[in-house]
């Protein structure tokens, strides 16, 4: 890309409000071009895939259907690729670390400035990290603790305790055994230091594992 080439721009995100203040800040900005907006991951996996966008700027929760970060890993995946950036009001470890897991080169909040919104676009389009301070405490954290960090499918059971499920249903729901599930609690119980179910839920929201 050279310098007088604009940054090409797709907004997904659910809110029609949220997709038009993204593009009343981004489009002031100069090098930068609003091309797309998409108002399901669905069809902004489809619309990525056109091969004429530099930037997703991507919401993680979109209701019904996919998440953002499930569109990440789809939109990641394919070969030259545009970069995604993580645009969103969540900044646990339950939302962050899938997001960052899937492929997204940068994670900023919705209350960030305009001008910090610029420049991660910017940033995410040269290929580098751009990451709300929050979230980098927060990755920063995982580094010196590590034994506290659950793997993805230990979080993704974890949240289906927290919802009420039964270690049949967990398994049911995610194609596991029961005894796969009650592998997974256990370590998850080693890694937080609880004995029981609630006391792993309420741990996990209390380290941000979860959200609340």
């Amino acid at each position: 890309m050279t310098d007088d080439t604009p940054i090409r721009l797709l907004l997904a995100d659910d809110h029609p409000v949220v997709r038009a203040g993204l593009r009343a800040v981004l489009e002031t900005e100069p090098g930068l071009l609003v091309m797309a907006e998409a108002a399901t991951a669905e069809d902004a996996v489809t619309r990525a895939a056109e091969g004429d966008i530099d930037v997703v700027l991507m919401d993680l929760q979109f209701g019904r259907g996919m998440g953002g970060a499930e569109a990440t890993a789809r939109i990641t995946a394919r070969p030259g690729a545009p970069r995604v950036l993580i645009v969103t009001t969540y900044d646990s470890d339950a939302d962050t670390l899938p997001a960052i897991e899937a492929g997204a080169t940068g994670y900023l909040l919705k209350d960030a400035p305009p001008e910090d919104l610029a420049a991660a676009v910017r940033t995410a389009a040269a290929g580098r990290t751009t990451l709300a301070p929050s979230v980098a405490d927060r990755l920063m954290n995982r580094l010196r603790a590590p034994g506290t960090a659950l793997t993805p499918r230990e979080r993704e059971v974890l949240a289906l305790v927290a919802e009420g499920l039964s270690n049949q249903a967990i398994g049911a729901r995610l194609h596991l055994t029961e005894g796969t599930v009650k592998s997974h609690l256990a370590r998850v119980y080693g890694k937080l230091g609880v004995e029981s179910r609630t006391a792993a839920v309420a741990t996990a929201i209390d380290l941000g594992l979860l959200r609340r």
